[in-house]
């Protein structure tokens, strides 16, 4: 696998990443290679050959309508970097470290759905756990 620091080195593909982003916080369900052209005012072959880069750094995820490609961005990878780079932030600024505002993207009515019973079901499970300790004393 290509590392991803080399991947997010170049800054055009940042460009791109940053743009999947807004648009997935939109609510866009995947961006054109056509609307990356125009937003970002570069050529379509140059595009298509930093998708294929981020394709292959698991960056992006690609959908097939007919023709047409619709790109999204997978954040999954991008924990490394944030594993990577959290620990200088906190020994930089310690409690003092600046607050990042992360885009809110809404989650699909099935995650949504299942985040909530396992709330549930985590809450519940707290209940009889704390009841359980005081019937025992402890």
């Amino acid at each position: 696998m290509t590392d991803i620091f080399d991947v997010i080195a170049d800054g055009t593909r940042r460009d791109i990443l940053q743009l999947l982003l807004r648009r997935t916080a939109e609510g866009d369900a995947g961006t054109s290679v056509s609307h990356i052209v125009a937003e970002l005012g570069i050529s379509q072959p140059t595009v298509s050959k930093h998708l294929k880069v981020l394709r292959d750094a698991e960056l992006v995820t690609v959908r097939e309508d007919g023709q047409r490609r619709f790109y999204s961005l997978a954040v999954e990878p991008l924990e490394a970097v944030d594993d990577w780079l959290v620990p200088f932030l906190v020994d930089a600024y310690g409690d003092d470290a600046p607050d990042i505002e992360y885009p809110v993207v809404p989650l699909p009515d099935s995650a949504a759905h299942a985040a909530e019973v396992v709330g549930r079901a985590a809450a519940s499970a707290k209940h009889v756990v704390a009841t359980a300790l005081k019937r025992l004393g402890a």
